[in-house]
């Protein structure tokens, strides 16, 4: 068979629908400032799908920053991957920030994040080794095991239970291969909003011997005292070993980093492939990102709206009844019923109707039957955006209970 012909016979689980949902429901265009408000086809709505949590997107600061960075030294400097001719010193200097930032001994910098972790996985296990990942784990660590040449163990979402069964078998493994065990768990995870046990796991070191990887993605900037992630909130960012982060979430940035001890990440320096043989990260967003850092670190009221807004929005939704899960981040999962055609009919309904844009989810991240709303709260939504969305909920609820959605057609895809 032609490698296009088989292509076109199976265009995946999104790209099947791709003719009916492209540049709507799949590849939207907003356009306009970052913000709580933004423009989706012309027309003003109100955002609940940006990973920007401490409104760092359009901060003044920020801006003025990347602006100059730009100016002095383009987007091409430094040349060349950091091993060879791309080092300097702002690059150095992110990464000392970093560590002392989150309570490391190091840092090694990632031009993207999903490239890093997937990468760093590779580097850090071997055919010997034994994965143990958490079932809802984020694609990066699912591909990143992929590349795993020695076995990998599963255990259910967040239970404890479970992963103690993997470790024994995993610890079995390991006794007959002379390898080593690395667990791989989130902070936060990005869909339901649920936070790692971290802690528990973290106490099963005292019974098996293992390594900890966490990534988070969604915790960093957002949760602890400093905001130094999921760890600090639980109390135990000493016990992860291996510490993950991006820039695309609360720095409203790209890239990311791995914080650890210091000949841990010398080794990751010279074996991680992604960067070994990648072009170094510009200096603009080096020198951006240092002031990213610096604003996360100074101004905890940002961290404060964020969190009074994502309590006013989560509270309201609860006292209306819907069901949010079990988030205890910034993350906030609406769970409905509902079919496929009914979620479509909903989103657009929303979207159109309502001038709010979010993101959902439907079969196979969620059961048959379920839909899933999305919102992400940022430190830039107002009180009027979170009652105009609260709003818009309970009349959609009432629309969907009484069947309304199930009609083919609601509402026509302006041109």
């Amino acid at each position: 068979m032609d490698l296009f012909e088989k292509l076109l016979q199976n265009r995946g689980p999104l790209g099947k629908f791709s003719s009916q949902a492209h540049g709507y429901y799949t590849f939207p265009k907003l356009e306009g400032e970052i913000g709580s408000r933004m423009k989706f086809r012309g027309k003003e709505k109100i955002i609940w799908s940006l990973n920007n949590y401490l409104g760092l997107a359009n901060h003044p600061e920020v801006r003025k920053a990347d602006a100059d960075a730009a100016a002095q030294y383009g987007l091409a400097y430094p040349m060349g991957a950091r091993m060879m001719s791309g080092n300097t010193d702002e690059h150095e200097r992110l990464e000392r920030e970093l560590s002392q930032f989150v309570g490391k001994q190091d840092t090694i910098l990632f031009n993207y994040g999903y490239q890093g972790i997937m990468s760093s996985i590779d580097a850090l296990v071997d055919r010997r080794d034994v994965i143990v990942y958490d079932a809802e784990s984020h694609a990066c660590i699912i591909d990143g095991v992929r590349l795993h040449m020695g076995k990998r163990l599963v255990f259910q979402h967040n239970d404890i239970e479970s992963c103690e069964k993997m470790l024994k078998k995993a610890t079995d493994m390991v006794a007959e291969s002379g390898g080593a065990i690395l667990v791989i768990t989130e902070g936060v995870f990005g869909m339901a909003g649920d936070q790692g046990k971290l802690k528990e796991i973290i106490e099963l070191k005292n019974k098996y011997q293992f390594r900890l990887l966490v990534d988070d993605a969604h915790g960093f900037g957002t949760l602890g005292k400093t905001g130094a992630g999921a760890g600090e909130e639980q109390g135990v960012q000493d016990g992860i070993d291996i510490y993950f982060s991006t820039f695309a979430k609360s720095m409203a940035s790209i890239g990311g980093f791995i914080s650890s001890d210091e000949q841990v990440v010398e080794y990751l320096r010279y074996n991680n492939r992604s960067q070994i043989f990648a072009k170094a990260m510009p200096m603009p967003l080096v020198i951006g990102n240092l002031k990213r850092l610096e604003l996360l670190r100074s101004k905890p009221e940002l961290k404060d709206k964020l969190w009074y807004n994502t309590n006013k929005l989560q509270t309201g939704l609860r006292e209306r009844g819907f069901n949010i899960g079990r988030s205890n981040t910034c993350v906030t999962p609406v769970y409905l019923n509902g079919n496929t055609n009914e979620a479509a009919n909903l989103i657009m309904d929303i979207r159109e109707n309502y001038n709010i844009f979010l993101s959902i989810v439907v079969y196979p991240v969620v059961p048959k039957g379920v839909m899933m709303l999305r919102l992400i709260p940022t430190a830039v939504h107002t009180d009027a955006d979170i009652d105009a969305t609260l709003q818009c909920f309970t009349e959609v609820a009432d629309k969907l209970q009484k069947g309304i959605y199930q009609q083919t057609k609601l509402v026509t895809i302006p041109l």
